[in-house]
């Protein structure tokens, strides 16, 4: 077992791909020990950045095998990044129940799962730190996106009651929340199909294409990685920090201090609803 402390060893879930592949690649060349995650490696036969390990968050077992190889390894887990996420779309109405559940599942519940795995080995160090990746969406209830703002905003929230039930431990916990960035989460997100007879046809059409469009012309994933290594250098972490385009982060000001008819007019200006 390799107990080197000179190097933190840092755990990134969802780290194949957009934000959690880069910012596993900035921190490696920051000389940091990198260890991402995705629920089925063998698809990236020529993955280089850095080691992918088997883990799906939704599968305890992988979970505790993932750490398992990395306490063995290297004795410690130094930061988690909690990036595993999934996007998913569609009116209220129409989305089957279970990809609601399973939405939850990946972008909630498989946040506590890996922590709670991970703390245990924290506590042992007397030190750690958690980041959790939620979304500028997350501060909102968005049109068409209502399940993904409520599992990002119910991580958010959890946070904040985490961090300070895991202070006494010298282990700190925060939250980074992006806004739209140019990464594959469009593709590999659900989406509810536009039905032909459908009450939302042309509102819930219009508005994914616009979604899409957000997504494509988004910021580059970089700017996350560099605001992770950020935080990472921080003594004493806030509890929030957003990322994206000023007019992405001014929407949260705006919610705050709008009164609550006007920003929703606003947003559905905004959807074109």
């Amino acid at each position: 077992m390799n107990t080197d402390q000179k190097s933190p060893v840092v755990l990134i879930t969802g780290g194949s791909s957009g934000i959690g592949k880069s910012i596993g690649t900035f921190l490696k060349e920051k000389g940091y020990i990198v260890y991402g995650t995705s629920r089925n490696p063998s698809r990236f036969p020529n993955f280089e950045p850095f080691t992918l390990l088997k883990l799906d968050v939704a599968d305890t077992i992988t979970i505790r095998s993932a750490i398992d190889e990395i306490q063995k390894e290297h004795g410690r887990i130094d930061i988690l990044i909690n990036n595993a996420g999934a996007g998913i779309t569609g009116p209220m109405e129409e989305i089957p129940e279970e990809e609601i559940q399973r939405n939850f599942m990946t972008n909630y519940f498989g946040a506590i799962n890996v922590t709670k795995a991970v703390l245990p080995l924290m506590r042992e160090q007397k030190s750690g730190l958690i980041i959790n990746i939620t979304s500028i969406a997350g501060y909102m209830g968005l049109p068409f996106r209502g399940v993904y703002s409520a599992s990002k905003a119910a991580l958010e929230v959890t946070t904040e009651a985490w961090r300070m039930e895991l202070k006494s431990f010298n282990i700190k916990m925060t939250n980074i929340a992006p806004g739209d960035f140019a990464t594959n989460i469009a593709a590999g997100r659900y989406h509810a199909p536009v039905l032909s007879d459908s009450p939302y046809k042309k509102s819930y059409g219009d508005s994914l294409t616009l979604m899409d469009d957000h997504v494509d012309s988004g910021s580059d994933p970089l700017e996350m990685a560099r605001v992770v290594y950020k935080v990472i250098q921080t003594k004493n972490p806030k509890v929030h920090y957003k990322v994206g385009v000023f007019m992405q982060k001014f929407s949260i000001v705006l919610k705050r201090i709008l009164p609550d008819k006007v920003y929703e007019r606003l947003l559905m200006n905004h959807y074109k609803l």
